[in-house]
């Protein structure tokens, strides 16, 4: 019976060393710096990207939602990372607030009105490099049938090649902010916050 347990663990101890060295293989080495920043054509990885917006709630809370839906398209040459192009449509109707029924309010004509305008899009102007791994997007956004400047302020969380996904991947976080009245957006105005604070993580794989 010890010797059937001695086997057993000797088995197990093997399995998990096994498990490592399959770890260690497929986790990437994501590397930061301008230098995993590779020229190319990148796309974004739904399954691994995240909008986020929140707004004051009268003074008592940050009210989050998100979208589910949107598209991005990242291009750069490595040389000059601020020549880079970003172009982003968020789907609107994909409004997430764990809220069905004040989910559909919100879509409706008095606030983002996606009959009329089911999408927002983000195109980049100009991208300034702050940092090592930092830098600013400043573009224009249209939504709600408006188009206005907006920034975003970016940190590049790395790169490496994935093998997982067949390709080089690069990851960003960011965060930006805008008045929603002056894109018409004005309902509550003064009760329900103006300043909309976007939260965006999100990773790219050239293609």
């Amino acid at each position: 019976m010890q010797m059937l347990r001695n086997s057993l663990v000797v088995v197990i101890m093997l399995a998990a060393l096994s498990l490592a060295a399959c770890a260690s293989l497929i986790a990437p080495s994501v590397k930061t710096g301008q230098a995993a920043l590779r020229a190319g054509d990148y796309v974004l990885d739904h399954d691994h990207a995240a909008l986020v917006f929140k707004i004051d709630h009268m003074g008592f809370s940050q009210f989050i939602g998100r979208f589910e839906r949107f598209e991005a398209a990242l291009d750069f040459d490595d040389a000059d990372a601020a020549s880079a192009r970003l172009e982003a449509a968020i789907d609107i109707t994909s409004l997430d607030i764990a809220n069905d029924k004040f989910a559909a309010t919100l879509m409706g004509p008095n606030w983002f009105h996606v009959d009329a305008y089911p999408k927002a899009v983000f195109r980049s102007t100009n991208i300034e490099i702050t940092g090592e791994n930092t830098g600013r997007i400043l573009g224009e956004l249209t939504l709600h049938g408006v188009t206005r400047p907006v920034r975003l302020d970016v940190t590049f969380n790395g790169g490496a090649r994935d093998i997982l996904r067949g390709g080089y991947v690069i990851g960003f976080s960011a965060v930006g902010s805008f008045d929603r009245k002056d894109f018409g957006i004005d309902r509550f105005s003064g009760v329900v916050g103006d300043m909309v604070k976007i939260e965006i993580e999100a990773e790219f794989l050239r293609r």
